[in-house]
């Protein structure tokens, strides 16, 4: 089981490790991906304030439509605290929000487990951009790496017994020799007992300038 604790030591890994690198220039690439270091950390910030929005409100059918963002010129500080505070705020409505209770997603209906869980594959993934992107260090716990894949991979292949390393394989962000990646993937949103379609489908955000994961 994911939790909002859970939730709370992916993203303080993901602060821990950025702190030291506050005066760097955020805007070169984040890793591999096609971002700047400052627009992926807003993405994981405006991803966790919409997905606590989902859940508050219960929103059954698209979603809330506000924008969240960090100012326009606030330093790479004041970035790293807007995700934290994204985090947090994301983790209390998961903590006030009752087993049942549901929201969209557009690869599927998912329950508080699944916005918790969501948002762990993204601190945790996009720490890997900015880290690489920034030249820090990052090891995330295996074990909240290992449930994280339960929950929300279970219908994906798993390339080695490191599951950290098959995390940042799925999602494109590591090589194994001879064994290429899913042509695309899709995380669950949806609990595991209920009907769900893994086919994968456009994930549109409502919020700019980025797209999903």
């Amino acid at each position: 089981m994911i939790t909002a604790d859970d939730l709370e030591s992916a993203v303080d890994s993901l602060v821990q490790a950025l702190r030291p690198a506050v005066d760097a220039d955020w805007n070169v690439p984040a890793g591999s991906i096609e971002w700047t270091c400052r627009a992926t950390a807003e993405h994981l910030g405006q991803a966790q304030l919409h997905w606590a929005s989902q859940l508050a409100v219960g929103a059954r059918t698209q979603y809330v439509r506000w924008s969240a963002r960090a100012q326009e010129l606030a330093p790479p500080a004041g970035v790293l605290d807007f995700v934290e505070a994204a985090g947090s705020i994301l983790a209390l409505v998961v903590r006030a929000s009752p087993p049942d209770a549901r929201a969209f997603h557009p690869w599927g209906i998912g329950d508080p487990e699944g916005f918790t869980g969501m948002a762990c594959v993204e601190a945790l993934v996009h720490d890997h951009d900015l880290t690489t992107g920034l030249g820090c260090s990052l090891t995330p716990p295996p074990d909240l790496c290992e449930r994280v894949l339960t929950r929300m991979f279970p219908h994906e292949p798993r390339a080695t017994a490191d599951p950290w390393l098959n995390l940042r394989w799925l999602t494109g962000r590591a090589q194994i020799p001879a064994t290429p990646p899913p042509a695309s993937w899709k995380w669950r949103p949806t609990p595991l007992a209920e009907t769900w379609d893994p086919a994968p489908t456009p994930a549109p955000m409502p919020f700019t300038p980025l797209r999903p994961s």
